[in-house]
């Protein structure tokens, strides 16, 4: 790789002030898809055959440009007298979701993270007339820098490429696209005068780049080696490739003024902020420095990186960075703030003097007592209107748009966070997604652009994404319940009525989370290191997930071929022993308070010794539950054995301690088999173990102690080199109902 000659930071200062003062583009107008008509409809043809084999040739697929309308995709559908479907749509994106419109609900079809069910009738059913769908949203965005840490870090092509078909298939034109950004800036560094150790001593490892990429933490997992540079760069022009052939606008990342700490050697008298410690980490893996972007220098490191991205990859002009992301900026002057984001703005401009920023509004929401309105105005308009985009991201629980006057004037995309470091466990807020993005829109001087799903981690509820994205497509709020059934037999291929009714159940309770400010990340105490103070409130009445149990339960002997039936019978399964952890964690609680060994023992024996092994058995039975598909990707990357130990260490810590010494422990929690036996069932042995010999003694239990036995236990976890199986194993349907026969009668019960 080589970087461009540098031109004078003053230069390029005044270059970018003269073109955003004088280039006046129409607001987002520039932002199109760079690949040609042609090349558009090949990429749908290609994705058809992927996904139908031979029956892709019963659809007869156009894209059009001319057919949008102000940049809003479109798609219609007729029928042929052969028995075709003839799509034509104004993109990629929007062909492809049109054809999956189709099949959702004239076939009766089903993609999924977790399972496709594709079987389409023969011949195709027929259309009367032109159907027709089309988007009132510009964007829909997809991803959140955390993603790319807690879900597709290990990823291949084969699995990046089954990703972008999903996001073609449900909407997606405006998708991150960080992968292989440390490359680029190894060579940045390089030319800065960095030297090797400098640059190692910076990057985190790969499953922790996200908060290092944020400015978050440093050195944690690492050293990269440079086989993890290059796989990254292969995969990233992959990746482009591929989302360009659809008509996707990948969003680049930019510079945020995060920096090494060798760069201090090299310009002694930089403006450099240290800050304080991030997360419970100390000053070894966070405290990081940061360039203030009103320094030449910020200029030009920001424009030597985005110079070089774009020499690499090429652009579409829309590119992520954010500054103060879970850090307060040292001044709360508006007129600081304001010069900061001009800054910011100027480092694209001067390379690329179209440039939109994509800008997480997460701050707005995660220090809300520093970002008061003058503070949020004074940086939102130290960028021209129109210049800059805002991901209201957590809009679903906590809209930002609804009490900034829609972001004062910026574009924003609604976004729905949903799920906090990729947890396993059921969750959704159906209500409010459902009527949200139209609250949005109906705004009073709206600026809404588009719609998003931005959660940190993917790969669970897929029925959350389903409805999330079909949305964007529609006018008005679906009926829920009426909805959610169609998906219950698209998704199964039957009409069994058992199953329509279990998804209203799921959908009327679990899934439709109504209290104010909740977070999702899974507070079961199953997950959670055991204490005396653990969360057991649930926002659903628990009755509802057993008699949608049942239900699953009875409709499933002829449905076990089907993956996602098999699916999710694990998931809702998995759902009823989680909840039922929850009773035999108080049942162990209140044994002991009253001092009832018998009580303790028999509670604490029967979670320990039945239930945790149970839930294992069943989450082995199942290819989309195991820890050893999650290490075995990260191992594969490697090209010897120290690298496959750095990227065991990576995947493992991740999920269980996030970081050396818990530091966000359990923040990432999956319900995986090989976690279940090795990790959380030995956390609870423990503590079981440790209160019968409390109450045994008459010694009163003392956490701290129990603290530090138990990080014993987690962290010869992370260590322990046991590799776990990556294919399935025993019967799921045997499983699952063993443990129906056993706990159902108790659930109802415990009621």
């Amino acid at each position: 790789m080589s970087l461009r000659s540098s031109c004078s930071p003053l230069l390029l200062v005044l270059f970018s002030l003269f073109l955003t003062a004088h280039c006046k583009f129409p607001t987002l107008d520039h932002i199109k898809p760079g690949a040609s008509d042609k090349a558009q409809s090949r990429a749908v043809a290609e994705l058809l055959k992927r996904l139908l084999g031979n029956r892709s040739a019963e659809f007869i697929v156009s894209v059009n440009g001319s057919l949008s309308n102000h940049s809003r995709d479109v798609c219609e559908l007729r029928y042929t007298k052969n028995n075709k479907i003839i799509a034509t749509g104004s993109t990629g994106v929007a062909v492809a979701t049109g054809i999956y419109n189709y099949l959702k609900y004239f076939c009766s079809c089903h993609v999924s993270w977790s399972g496709d069910q594709l079987d389409v009738p023969s011949p195709l059913p027929k259309l009367t007339g032109v159907l027709r769908i089309n988007t009132p949203h510009r964007f829909r965005y997809y991803q959140n820098v955390c993603t790319f840490s807690y879900s597709s870090v290990w990823w291949d092509w084969p699995r990046w490429e089954r990703e972008i078909d999903w996001m073609a298939l449900n909407g997606i034109n405006l998708p991150l696209a960080f992968t292989g950004q440390e490359a680029v800036w190894q060579e940045v560094y390089r030319t800065l005068g960095l030297n090797q150790s400098e640059i190692e001593e910076f990057f985190s490892g790969p499953a922790f780049l996200a908060w290092n990429r944020m400015g978050n933490m440093l050195k944690f997992g690492g050293p990269l080696p440079q086989s993890w540079h290059m796989n990254q760069l292969y995969l990233q022009f992959k990746i482009l490739e591929r989302m360009r052939s659809f008509g996707m606008i990948p969003v680049l990342p930019a510079f945020s003024g995060n920096i090494p700490k060798g760069i201090l050697r090299l310009f002694p008298d930089a403006n450099v902020t240290r800050l304080g410690p991030w997360s419970h980490f100390n000053c070894s893996f966070s405290c990081s420095y940061v360039l203030d972007p009103r320094d030449p220098l910020f200029l030009r490191i920001g424009s030597l990186y985005l110079s070089q991205m774009v020499k690499q990859f090429g652009t579409d002009h829309i590119y992520n960075t954010d500054t103060f992301n879970e850090m307060t900026p040292p001044s709360s002057d508006p007129a600081y703030l304001s010069a900061i984001s001009r800054s910011v703005f100027a480092s694209m401009t001067a390379v690329d003097p179209q440039a939109v920023w994509l800008m997480q509004g997460w701050l707005f929401f995660s220090d809300a007592a520093f970002w008061k309105p003058a503070q949020i105005q004074a940086l939102l308009h130290g960028v021209p209107l129109g210049r800059m985009i805002v991901l209201d991201l957590f809009a679903e629980t906590e809209p930002i748009f609804s009490y900034t006057d829609s972001f004062y004037g910026q574009p924003f995309i609604w976004c729905m966070l949903h799920n906090f470091g990729g947890n396993s466990g059921f969750f959704g807020t159906v209500e409010s997604i459902n009527s949200g993005p139209f609250k949005a829109l109906q705004f009073p001087n709206s600026t809404l652009v588009g719609i998003g799903i931005a959660p940190e981690g993917i790969e669970q509820n897929p029925v959350i994404y389903e409805l999330m994205t079909e949305l964007a497509w529609r006018k008005q709020p679906v009926n829920l319940l009426k909805w959610v059934s169609l998906y219950a037999i698209r998704r199964y291929g039957s009409t069994q009525e058992n199953l329509p009714a279990a998804w209203m159940l799921l959908f009327s309770s679990v899934y439709n989370c109504t209290m104010p400010h909740y977070k999702n990340h899974n507070h079961s105490p199953l997950v959670r290191r055991p204490s005396f103070r653990m969360n057991s409130d649930l926002w659903y009445d628990p009755a509802d997930l057993y008699k949608a149990w049942k239900l699953i339960i009875e409709a499933a002997p002829p449905l076990m071929s089907k993956e996602t039936f098999r699916h999710d019978l694990v998931d809702v399964t998995r759902q009823v022993l989680q909840v039922l952890t929850t009773s035999f964690y108080l049942d162990i609680l209140d044994a002991y308070n009253k001092q009832k060994l018998p009580g303790l023992m028999t509670a604490g024996g029967v979670l320990v010794y039945d239930l945790l092994p149970e839930l294992s058995h069943l989450l082995n039975s199942n290819r989309n539950f195991l820890l050893g598909t999650w290490l075995e990707r990260a191992r594969s990357i490697a090209l010897d054995e120290r690298e496959a130990q750095i990227y065991d260490m990576n995947a493992r810590n991740q999920l269980t301690l996030w970081g050396p010494s818990g530091e966000i422990l359990d923040y990432a929690s999956k319900e995986w088999g090989g976690l279940m036996e090795d990790y959380y069932t030995q956390r609870w042995a423990l503590f079981v173990n440790m209160l019968v010999e409390c109450l045994d003694s008459g010694r009163p239990f003392k956490q701290d102690t129990f603290n530090q036995a138990v990080f014993q236990v987690e962290k010869g976890f992370v260590y322990n080199g046991r590799r776990y199986p990556t294919k399935p194993q025993g019967d799921t349907y045997e499983i699952a109902r063993r443990i129906f026969l056993k706990y159902y009668p108790q659930a109802l019960e415990r009621l």
